[in-house]
């Protein structure tokens, strides 16, 4: 039986190791990196609450602000976010 920690630890691998790849090829869909990044630092985030692990807690609050910048510079964030 798969626990809710366990797709959290598993989320977060999947997609942090697919954002990586796609921002390594360096092509016209590297930008949905962020986005699988974005996916990564909320499940990780998930599963650092869950084991009260506050240093982990706080690199993906530091990570996901990393991502949402990714986001901006990528032309992905709203566009009424925008200046």
């Amino acid at each position: 039986m798969v626990t809710t920690l366990q797709t959290f630890e598993w989320t977060g691998t999947v997609f942090g190791l697919l954002g990586a790849f796609l921002l390594a090829t360096n092509s016209r869909v590297s930008r949905y990196g962020w986005l699988a990044f974005l996916v990564a630092n909320f499940a990780m985030t998930g599963l650092a609450i869950g084991i009260n692990a506050n240093g982990l807690l706080i690199q993906q609050i530091g990570f996901t602000a990393m991502s949402l910048l990714g986001l901006y510079r990528a032309g992905m964030w709203p566009s009424i976010c925008r200046t």
